[in-house]
């Protein structure tokens, strides 16, 4: 299995606290070692744009996201729960159109009210 690292992560990693980065590294050292273990808490993101992020549980308030195929295993981003959950709803892997990196792309939504002008007789 490819096991991969983000500058999303890592820049993420480095807005922690020292214990929240330690506790977090020792996690993805887990997740190196053995993507199956037991001990990994994995939990699929319904509300993510990219059906392949899942969450890996950290500590009481820190998750890592992940982004997991049968081959390959890319670690994403880390925060706060809900922070980590709002990130990956709004993201989304892809395989850029000229170079074939893969990048991050963020899925931005407006909401505009439609005005139907009703017409009497």
């Amino acid at each position: 299995m490819n096991f991969r690292i983000s500058d999303a992560f890592t820049d993420s990693l480095a807005r922690l606290t020292g214990e929240e980065q330690k506790a977090a590294k020792t996690t993805a050292f887990d997740l190196q070692i053995n993507p199956a273990s037991l001990g990994l808490q994995f939990h699929k993101l319904d509300k993510a744009r990219d059906r392949n992020f899942w969450s890996v549980r950290v500590g009481s308030d820190i998750r890592l996201i992940v982004h997991r195929t049968d081959d390959s295993l890319l670690l994403c981003y880390v925060d706060h729960h809900d922070k980590a959950y709002q990130w990956a709803e709004r993201r989304r892997l892809e395989t850029h159109p000229k170079t074939g990196a893969a990048q991050l792309v963020e899925v931005r939504q407006t909401v505009q009210e439609v005005i139907v002008s009703a017409y009497v007789q």
